[in-house]
């Protein structure tokens, strides 16, 4: 019996020993790690850094398992850096580009597809800027556009009517013929003759430089030739725009402050400076169309590695990011532009300010954007436009000149898909 008992006991130890032998191969396991993503940008730089900062942390204390991992570059530098970290295999997990360099991105399969993340929030005009051919490949972080800044006091001493959502390019040139009429010192407006007024203005006339499925130049069409005209003909014909010597040296901006100029489509960037500047009343309206509305829209979005192995973690950043009420309370309390949301409730504080009194002429106009075609020799298509329609406000060519001999540089130059 006690040799019986003797042998149970060896063996229990024995199988002890075989069980704490085994337990010590075993690597111990870390519960609840938190997944580190890295996220780099250029808009943060040079005074909202701390900005961002913030936005992380409130992101973080919501997101416990996740950690986002920030890399700020100037923005003279980030683009080059990019190019290369994407081309040799080192891109962050997400990082912020702008819309011109999105379409560069995303044509050549260099983003990966956000899905899985609340994005309603979003206002849906911004969203879709992003998506291509039905695929969501950036967030819009933030946005900027154009619309028409009018003096009040102007249109005042000329007896017009201020300027309404229902104007067109007609109805415009008669109230800045009127104005010009109030001095010789005086202009009813100012709008560039350069690449980007073109495009944008091709559009109200119903044109385009490409066609529907990017594979010719229509820059030289029927439609862009009025558009040309149009801005041609204030310079140059009715002068209701001043000209390169009656400019003086002075810029649009410091036109439009000085009380001397009626109207210009510019930048609702320039709303601080304008009041600041400006000793009259002015206000803003959605962009006048002709053919149709049109105005411009410039904004910055988020977007993925497709190579990222935290997507899920990328993508729940990058809605919150771009979507969440949070993170726009804090860029706007920054003044940090402007997010692209939804619902106006939630930019009730941007709508408050005053001036300009329509703010909501700033949403409204989300509803006529056009984007430029962007192509992979975008900056030499948007250089050879640009000088020629210079050659044209100068008088050296005319109008259908210009837009041949750029159709022509266009196509000879520029190899499309």
């Amino acid at each position: 019996m006690k040799k019986a008992f003797s042998l149970i006991v060896c063996l229990m130890a024995a199988l002890l020993c075989l069980t704490a032998c085994g337990s010590k191969t075993e690597e111990p396991t870390v519960d609840n790690e938190p997944v580190t993503i890295t996220y780099s940008n250029f808009n943060s730089s040079g005074g909202n850094e701390e900005t961002l900062a913030k936005m992380v942390a409130a992101f973080e204390a919501a997101n416990p398992g996740i950690k986002v991992e920030v890399e700020t570059i100037g923005y003279d530098d980030y683009f080059t850096q990019m190019q290369t970290r994407v081309a040799g295999g080192t891109a962050p997990d997400c990082y912020e580009l702008n819309i011109e360099n999105f379409a560069a991105y995303a044509n050549k399969g260099l983003l990966g597809e956000i899905t899985g993340a609340d994005v309603s929030g979003l206002n849906t005009t911004a969203l879709n800027a992003f998506n291509v051919n039905g695929k969501q490949y950036g967030l819009p972080e933030s946005f900027s556009n154009v619309v028409l800044i009018y003096n009040k006091d102007l249109f005042d001493k000329a007896g017009v009517a201020y300027p309404t959502n229902d104007w067109t390019r007609e109805d415009q040139q008669a109230a800045c013929e009127a104005i010009s009429a109030l001095g010789d010192d005086i202009f009813g407006i100012w709008q560039p003759i350069t690449y980007n007024e073109f495009f944008k203005v091709v559009a109200q006339y119903g044109g385009s430089l490409l066609n529907e499925d990017k594979t010719e130049f229509t820059i030289n069409s029927e439609a862009n030739l009025k558009a040309a005209q149009s801005l041609v003909d204030r310079v140059l014909v009715s002068n209701v725009q001043p000209n390169t010597v009656q400019q003086g040296g002075m810029g649009d901006w410091d036109w439009f402050m000085s009380g001397k100029l009626g109207m210009i489509p510019t930048g609702i960037w320039a709303f601080g400076s304008f009041t600041d500047g400006c000793d009259f009343d002015w206000d803003i309206v959605v962009e006048p169309g002709q053919d149709a509305k049109a105005t411009h829209f410039f904004s910055n979005c988020v977007v993925m590695n497709p190579e990222t192995e935290h997507a899920e973690e990328v993508s729940k950043w990058l809605a919150w990011l771009t979507a969440s009420t949070e993170s726009a309370d804090i860029r706007l309390e920054a003044g940090w532009d402007l997010p692209a949301l939804k619902d106006m409730n939630a930019l009730s504080a941007y709508l408050e300010i005053t001036p300009p009194a329509n703010r909501n002429a700033v949403f409204e106009s989300l509803n006529y954007l056009v984007m430029p075609p962007v192509i992979e020799d975008y900056a030499l298509m948007s250089d050879i436009i640009n000088n020629y329609l210079a050659a044209a406000a100068d008088g050296t060519m005319t109008c259908k000149e210009a837009l041949d001999a750029a159709q022509a540089d266009c196509v000879a130059q520029i190899k499309l898909k």
